[in-house]
C-alpha cells in the first residue's frame, strides 16, 4: 500500500473507483483542475508516492527531480510509447519509478463517430452529398493507415457496410487478409482508396508532400489519432482541392486556423471520451494499481 496517493488533476475515474483508490494507499488526495504550471504540479505531489494524472499535464524531468518520494505514476490515458507520452518515462525509469498507462478504452465511440460522418457526407445529410447524389457505403474504397485496435475496428464496421478494405501497417497481417483486406504500400494505398483513415499513434507522421501527392484530388481523410498525421504545408495545400478532412479534435487537426476551412469538418470534441469508456478506463487504472508489487 502506498503512503500518500495523489491525483494532480481530473482523472475520469468512475465514483466507485475514485473511492476504491483508498485500498491502495493511507491517504488519497484528488484535484479536481488542472495544474497551472510546473511548481503546482510540484506543491500538488508533495512527499506523495503515488501519482495519477490524465493527459493534460506533464510530468518530466524537472518535476521528477523535486518529487523524490515517488515511486508509482499512473496515467489514466493512451499510453503508446515513451516517446509519446507526457511523462518522462525513461528518466522515471533510471529512478527506480514504475509508470503505467492504459490503451483502448474509447475506442467504440471513435468508431461510431467515423460511421456516423462517414454516412452524413456520402448521403447528405445537413450537407451536399459527396457525390452530388446519396451513395452507400457499398463498394467504397477505403485505406486504413494504421491496422492497430482502432484501425481494425473501423475497417470491419465498414465492411459490414459493404466497403472494400485495404491497408497499409508497419508488416502484413494474416488476420486481416483472413477478412478479405488487402496490404498495399502507402502511395498505392493512398492512390486507390476514395476515403482515407489515419489510425496512428500520437506524434506519428507519414503524409508528407509525396503521399498528398498519391492521395490526390476529390477525397475523404479521417484522422483519428490524438495528433496530426501530416505534415501542415502539404495537408494545407491538399485542403484547396476538392477534398473533405475530418476529426474529432483540434489536437489531431493539427492548428487551429484549419477550424474555418470550408473543406475541414471538425468537432472538436473527444468522440472517445464516453460513459463507457470512463468504466473502462476506470477498470484499467484499477488493474494496474493492483498488479503493481514495488
Amino acid at each position: 500500500m502506498f503512503r500518500k496517493l495523489v491525483a494532480i488533476e481530473p482523472v475520469s475515474l468512475v465514483p466507485s473507483a475514485e473511492k476504491a483508490l483508498n485500498n491502495y494507499a493511507e491517504e488519497v488526495v484528488v484535484h479536481t483542475d488542472i495544474p497551472a504550471d510546473d511548481e503546482e504540479i510540484i506543491a500538488r505531489i508533495g512527499d506523495a508516492d503515488a501519482v495519477l494524472l490524465s493527459y493534460t499535464s506533464q510530468i518530466d524531468r524537472y518535476v521528477l527531480e523535486r518529487c523524490p518520494n515517488i515511486r508509482y505514476i499512473g496515467m489514466c490515458c493512451s499510453l503508446y510509447s515513451p516517446e509519446s507520452a507526457n511523462v518522462d518515462i525513461r528518466f522515471a525509469n533510471e529512478r527506480g519509478i514504475t509508470v503505467t498507462g492504459i490503451r483502448d478504452y474509447g475506442d467504440e465511440g471513435v468508431i461510431e463517430y467515423v460511421v456516423s460522418e462517414l454516412v452524413r457526407c456520402l448521403h447528405g445529410f445537413e450537407q451536399e452529398p459527396w457525390e452530388r447524389m446519396p451513395r452507400e457505403i457499398t463498394g467504397l474504397k477505403v485505406g486504413i493507415v494504421g491496422l492497430g485496435k482502432s484501425g481494425g475496428m473501423i475497417a470491419d464496421a465498414l465492411k459490414f457496410f459493404g466497403a472494400e478494405i485495404a491497408y497499409f501497417a508497419r508488416n502484413e497481417k494474416p488476420a486481416a487478409a483472413e477478412k478479405g483486406y488487402r496490404f498495399m504500400p502507402l502511395d498505392e494505398l493512398l492512390s486507390w482508396s476514395e476515403a482515407v483513415f489515419c489510425c496512428l499513434n500520437k506524434n506519428t507522421v507519414l503524409l508528407h508532400e509525396a503521399e498528398f501527392e498519391a492521395l490526390g484530388n476529390r477525397k475523404i481523410l479521417f484522422n483519428t489519432g490524438l495528433s496530426p498525421a501530416w505534415d501542415e504545408a502539404p495537408f494545407a495545400r491538399w485542403l484547396e482541392g476538392d477534398n473533405l478532412c475530418f476529426c474529432d479534435t483540434l489536437g489531431a487537426l493539427g492548428d487551429a486556423k484549419f477550424l474555418a476551412h470550408p473543406h475541414v469538418r471538425c468537432m472538436q470534441v473527444s468522440t472517445g471520451r464516453t460513459r463507457q469508456a470512463f468504466d473502462r478506463l476506470s477498470e484499467k487504472v484499477l488493474a494496474n494499481l493492483s498488479e503493481y508489487d514495488g
